[in-house]
């Protein structure tokens, strides 16, 4: 892996994080194309971190709050909010993984994922901030996240499209899926560190994995300050239309045997 790739492949995981488009899809589409198949694991750990580090530094206030308050409200709709992702990673991690490996269904994830984006921008707008979120709307937020333990199901988009559906208003559903991201990454990179502590991994250059890490925390930042900003606005369907020509793209080529 060259630096220029690493760079790129940093890129792709931090704006996709966050993009309602699925990082774990276009990181594989991204190796896919580098030919760094094999490049797995440590390095998706270190790409994680990255936008773990973005997503804390635009959050920082509310984490210092909660560390201050750790039975607050925010606190509570956070765990509450995790706890379906955390089920069912656990119980069927092993077969998520054989999914991610193969990619074979990619294509058909990005179209479902164009497809809840589409109805989620649909639903007559919601008036719901920040402080109206119930533990009723967390729950409902956080089983949609767990559904986008597909790899080309994207996180972000799946709970955007839930804070709709829950009449959130369009920032503040942005503001949540963000803010519950936090968990669920931190809680992904704790189980590929275990992973990677019982087997073996890919060797990769320090230099290679430090421009990866930076280049992922530093378009993750940028992701987040400008989705919450973009949708204040402007629609979700630009993704919709852009993951559904993706999918079929896939699609088409895997039937011919390209891809």
């Amino acid at each position: 892996m060259s630096i220029i790739e690493a760079f790129i492949l940093g890129l792709i995981q931090g704006l996709t994080e966050f993009l309602p488009i699925s990082s774990t899809g276009h990181l594989y589409l991204g190796r896919h194309l580098f030919g760094l198949d094999e490049a797995g694991l440590f390095l998706d750990t270190m790409l994680h971190i990255g936008t773990l580090i973005a997503v804390i530094v635009v959050y920082k206030q509310e984490l210092v709050n909660m560390i201050k308050q750790p039975f607050s409200k925010q606190t509570l709709l956070l765990i509450i909010g995790t706890i379906p992702a955390v089920i069912v990673g656990f119980t069927f991690n092993d077969l998520f993984e054989s999914i991610s490996k193969t990619g074979t269904t990619i294509g058909w994830e990005f179209l479902i994922t164009g497809a809840i984006l589409w109805m989620g921008d649909s639903v007559k707008a919601g008036a719901k901030k920040a402080h109206d979120i119930s533990y009723g709307d967390a729950l409902f937020i956080g089983t949609f996240q767990a559904a986008a333990i597909f790899p080309a199901i994207s996180r972000s988009g799946l709970t955007i499209a839930a804070g709709l559906f829950r009449k959130l208003d369009r920032e503040t559903s942005a503001y949540f899926s963000f803010l519950l991201s936090i968990p669920a990454i931190a809680g992904g990179i704790i189980l590929q560190f275990g992973d990677l502590a019982a087997g073996t991994h890919e060797s990769i250059t320090f230099s290679n994995l430090f421009i990866a890490t930076i280049s992922s925390a530093i378009f993750g930042y940028i992701a987040v300050v400008g989705m919450i900003q973009f949708l204040k606005n402007q629609s979700l369907k630009i993704f919709a239309i852009y993951v559904w020509i993706l999918g079929i793209t896939i699609i088409a080529l895997q039937t011919i045997g390209i891809f």
